[in-house]
């Protein structure tokens, strides 16, 4: 009887530790506004100047993510990225930001997790190698501080839609520098893996962005 209420007191006790080191990564973040509706059109370059184009290094730069379940998360990125950052009379409204993610080139905190990933159950790599975004509109102003607000169409997991979301741009003389943190829910994308039934993965992924383009110097 001793045993019982001590595993009666003890496996709630135990519940509660587990989901109070869990927390939701994408609590407080923002979250990104996702349409199927028809991409905005393209804006035009501002009129003070021409438009540059400046290719991503990738080395210094990151596309990133964090998913979670009842018991923990994962921090994990795509080790193959390209893209460019163009700017308009010198600024980042009325210019264009594309990136291109090796989708097989998944990297995790867990191997095991690596080939998970690669697999039908969430990016499926061999039928979808390639995850892309194309910027359709560079607005000043965003939500949390954020310098600017950026709508396009992201293609992931052979899902197009248009999204917008928060980002911090800055347009210094030797490097074009973009950073974001936002919420995607995954099965808008259709990634829909539940994951264990005592275990089940979260629909919210936080998506993170550090982006830099060398400028060009005379």
């Amino acid at each position: 009887m001793f045993t019982s209420r001590i595993a009666r007191i003890a496996l709630p006790a135990a519940l509660l530790l587990s989901l109070a080191g869990c927390e939701d990564p994408t609590k407080d973040k923002p979250k990104a506004t996702i349409s199927s509706a028809a991409p905005v059109q393209p804006q035009a370059a501002a009129p003070s100047g021409p438009a540059e184009t400046f290719p991503i290094d990738a080395a210094a730069s990151t596309v990133g993510f964090v998913g979670s379940k009842v018991t923990g998360k994962h921090e994990g990125k795509f080790e193959k990225i390209s893209g460019s950052i163009a700017l308009a009379g010198g600024k980042a409204e009325g210019g264009k930001l594309s990136i291109e993610a090796d989708t097989s080139s998944v990297k995790t905190d867990a191997e095991k997790l690596d080939g998970h990933l690669k697999s039908p159950d969430f990016f499926d790599v061999a039928k979808y190698p390639k995850a892309t975004f194309t910027s359709t509109q560079i607005k000043a102003g965003g939500e949390n501080g954020a310098t600017h607000t950026i709508t396009g169409e992201l293609d992931l997991h052979g899902v197009k839609k248009t999204i917008s979301f928060p980002a911090t741009i800055t347009e210094g003389a030797d490097v074009v520098s973009g950073n974001a943190e936002f919420v995607i829910n995954r099965k808008d994308f259709g990634i829909v893996y539940p994951g264990k039934q005592d275990d089940l993965i979260r629909d919210d992924v936080l998506l993170k962005l550090s982006l830099k383009a060398p400028r060009k110097q005379g």
